[in-house]
């Protein structure tokens, strides 16, 4: 009997150590398929102007992890406006970033911009608008005429101006600009230094929150051009050539986070707060809900990134009967139709 227990005291103690082993190999072969796990690759990316709500998506996909599931590590900075980002891209300092299609084109139709490439739209109409405030006598874009307003000098608001205030009947000589910068821009105008600034529509809850008690006053370049897109992505011609599969998965991810931007306006403002601790969480909500008509535009039918290649046509049009570019430029210069998000 003393054999016999022994025996399957033995027999019990073999079992429960083959259990414990047995249990245990599945963390081993994680830790195994963790440590051989391709590497992150690292992507830096510069928002269109600045730190706002409207650049919060990028924010988004970083935080939610669709940058992280698509395979990258991105270095979120802050971009100053479309002629700035151009450089930097072209440069290499950033890999990707938004820019307005329209300032783009100018730039692209006036010989310049041709290591760039458009591969996503974020807005499918322009948001590009003066801002003022109640108080400064301007309520129509005549009003313009003899007021200072305020931007970078690589805006496209400000660089589109002279081609807005053609088809909007403003004499653009009798406006003076000066320059700011992209943080500082509100500021001027709540102060009072500037009659009005450069600004995107979507900017007005910013402008009111720091213009305490003061009402915006928005002059949307949609009002004459409504051809026009907004902001789009951009990546140089040597990325877009040599590694169109790696911007197509950036793009899908950033695509990801601006859809649910929008679709979570207040979640998306308190995403910014977190990572950029001089933005405002409400007014930056605000910009985001404000953007939802221009990334998906009631009635349009356009899937969120996609770019109509015939609307850019029109777009070119526009600008050339202006006389703001040359003939001769076409929408495959600069869109990247394989690359583009499809409907």
């Amino acid at each position: 009997m003393r054999r016999l227990t022994r025996t399957v005291a033995v027999v019990i103690l073999t079992a429960m150590v083959a259990t414990a082993a047995g249990c245990g190999s599945p963390d081993n072969s994680d830790k195994s398929n963790n440590s051989s796990a391709k590497p992150l690759e690292k992507v830096t990316y510069l928002t269109s102007f600045g730190n706002f709500g409207r650049d919060a998506y990028a924010w988004v996909a970083k935080e939610k992890g669709f940058f992280a599931d698509a395979g990258f590590e991105v270095d979120i900075k802050p971009g100053g406006g479309t002629g700035d980002n151009i450089t930097k891209v072209e440069a290499g300092a950033a890999m990707f970033t938004p820019v307005d299609l329209t300032g783009l084109l100018l730039a692209r139709g006036n010989g310049g911009a041709k290591g760039v490439v458009t591969v996503a739209a974020i807005q499918q109409n322009t948001m590009a608008a003066i801002i003022s405030l109640e108080g400064n006598q301007i309520t129509t874009p005549k009003d313009l005429e003899g007021k200072t307003l305020a931007d970078s000098p690589s805006s496209v608001v400000r660089n589109l101006f002279p081609t807005y205030a053609k088809l909007a009947g403003v004499d653009a000589t009798k406006v003076k600009w000066v320059n700011g910068q992209p943080a500082n821009l509100i500021g001027l105008l709540a102060g009072g230094s500037v009659a009005g600034i450069g600004q995107f529509v979507v900017g007005k809850p910013t402008v009111e929150s720091v213009a305490k008690g003061k009402k915006a006053v928005v002059l949307p370049y949609r009002d004459v051009m409504s051809d026009l897109y907004g902001n789009v992505l951009i990546t140089s011609t040597k990325i877009a050539k040599e590694n169109p599969e790696t911007v197509k998965r950036f793009t899908a991810a950033l695509i990801k986070g601006l859809v649910h931007s929008i679709d979570n306006p207040k979640e998306s403002g308190e995403i910014l707060q977190k990572n950029v601790s001089a933005a405002a969480a409400a007014p930056a909500s605000a910009e985001a809900e404000l953007m939802a008509a221009f990334v998906r535009p009631a009635g349009s039918g356009a899937a969120a990134g996609t770019i109509d290649t015939d609307r850019v046509a029109r777009s070119i049009a526009i600008l050339r009967e202006a006389g703001a570019i040359p003939a001769g430029l076409t929408p495959d210069q600069l869109i990247a139709s394989g690359l583009t998000p499809k409907s």
